[in-house]
C-alpha cells in the first residue's frame, strides 16, 4: 500500500511552481483586466509604427507653414514631403534616423492612458447598453463614442505634444518650410506651449478630435460583428482553444480600419492642422502669431482655397500603411492577452494549487 503514497509524494516533488508572470495574472483585479490589456497593446502598437506615424504626420501638417501669402498653384507651394520613401530619405538626411522616432514618447504615454481608458470604458458602457439599447450593433456604436469620447479628453494634451515633434521640420530646411517652434524633449516641448501659448495650446484640434468619434463608431462595432463572424467569439472572450482566434482578429481588424479610416480621415487633417500652429498671443500692437486656422469650418475652407480637396486626403495612403498594422498590433496584443489571463483565472478558480 505504500507504493501509491510513493507515487503521489513523487509527482508533488517534481510539480513545478506558477511562474511570476501566471500569478500576477491570477490576481489581477478583474475590473482592470480591460485597462492593463489595453495599455499593453497600445505600447506595442506605438512602437511598431512609430516611423509610419511620423511619416504621416509630416505629410498631413507641411501645408500649414508655409507663408500665409502662398496660395494655390503658386510656385512657391513646393512641398518638402513627397511620399512614403521621399518623406523617408528626407526626414533621415535632416535628421538622421532617430528623426523617425521623433515622438515617441509622447507618443507611449498617450497610448498607455487612451488604450487603457478606451478599452475600459468601452467595456463597462457595452455592459450597460447592451441591456437597454437595441439593436446591439447599435448599443455597440454608442459604447465606442462614449469611450472614445473619455480617452479624447483625458490624453488629447499629450497627443498635441506628440502631434508637434513628429511635424517638427529641421533647421536644415528651406526657409519658408521650417516649423515656428523647435523643442529638444517631450517636457522641452510642454514647457515651452505652457510658457509661450497657455493651457488653451494643449487642446489645440480638439474639436476635430471629437468629430473623430465617428472613425471608433464605425471601426469598433464593425469589428466585433466580423470578429464574431470570423471566430464565433465576441471581443475580449477567451476561446475554447489557444491559437484559434489570431486570423480571425486580424481580418476584422483589418478590414474595420479601413472601411473606419476611409471614411473618417479629413478630420485627421484638420485635427493635425489645428495641433501644429501655435496660438496667437495679445501684444499692444495687435496679435503676435495670430494663428492662421480658426475653428473647423474656417480651416476647411481655407485648406480648400489654398490647397484643393485633395489636401484633406494628404497622407492617407501612409496612414493606412501605419493604421492597419497598428490597429492589427493592438487588437492581437489585446485580445491575446486579455484571452491568456483570463484563462488563467479560470484555472485558479478552479482550485488549481498555489503556493504559499
Amino acid at each position: 500500500m505504500s507504493a501509491p503514497a510513493s507515487d503521489s509524494h513523487d509527482l508533488t516533488i517534481h510539480k513545478s511552481p506558477p511562474s511570476t508572470a501566471t500569478l500576477l495574472a491570477q490576481r489581477l483585479p478583474k475590473p482592470y483586466i480591460n485597462s492593463f490589456c489595453g495599455a499593453a497593446a497600445g505600447v506595442a502598437s506605438g512602437i511598431v509604427t512609430c516611423p509610419l506615424d511620423v511619416i504621416k504626420t509630416k505629410l498631413q501638417a507641411q501645408g500649414s507653414f508655409r507663408h500665409q501669402q502662398h496660395v494655390q498653384g503658386s510656385p512657391s507651394t513646393t512641398q518638402v514631403y513627397r511620399g512614403l520613401v521621399g518623406t523617408a530619405r528626407t526626414i533621415v538626411r535632416q535628421d538622421g534616423l532617430k528623426g523617425m522616432y521623433r515622438g515617441l514618447g509622447p507618443m507611449i504615454l498617450g497610448y498607455l492612458p487612451t488604450w487603457a481608458v478606451y478599452m475600459s470604458i468601452y467595456d463597462i458602457a457595452k455592459s450597460s447598453y447592451s441591456e437597454r439599447i437595441e439593436p446591439q450593433w447599435f448599443a455597440h456604436v454608442c459604447s465606442s463614442v462614449t469611450a472614445g469620447a473619455c480617452s479624447t479628453l483625458a490624453t488629447n494634451p499629450i497627443w498635441v505634444i506628440k502631434t508637434r515633434l513628429m511635424s517638427q521640420i529641421s533647421t536644415k530646411a528651406v526657409e519658408g518650410h521650417r516649423t515656428p517652434w523647435h523643442y529638444n524633449n517631450t517636457w522641452d516641448a510642454a514647457r515651452q506651449m505652457y510658457k509661450g501659448e497657455g493651457i488653451k495650446a494643449f487642446y489645440s484640434g480638439l474639436a476635430p478630435a471629437l468629430l473623430g468619434l465617428t472613425h471608433v463608431a464605425i471601426q469598433f462595432p464593425l469589428y466585433e460583428f466580423l470578429k464574431l463572424k470570423f471566430t464565433g467569439v465576441e471581443m475580449g472572450a477567451a476561446p475554447s482553444s489557444q491559437g484559434t482566434n489570431s486570423v480571425g482578429v486580424l481580418a476584422a481588424t483589418c478590414i474595420s480600419k479601413i472601411c473606419a479610416t476611409t471614411a473618417t480621415y479629413p478630420h485627421e487633417v484638420l485635427r493635425t492642422r489645428l495641433q501644429t500652429q501655435q496660438r496667437g498671443i495679445p501684444s499692444s500692437d495687435g496679435m503676435i502669431n495670430k494663428p492662421r486656422y480658426q475653428g473647423v469650418l474656417k480651416t476647411c475652407r481655407l485648406i480648400l482655397y489654398e490647397e484643393g480637396w485633395r489636401a484633406f486626403y494628404s497622407g492617407m495612403g501612409t496612414n493606412l500603411i501605419r493604421a492597419v498594422p497598428a490597429a492589427m498590433t493592438t487588437m492581437l496584443t489585446f485580445e491575446t492577452l486579455k484571452s491568456v489571463i483570463v484563462r488563467m483565472q479560470a484555472e485558479d478558480e478552479q482550485g488549481h494549487p498555489q503556493p504559499l
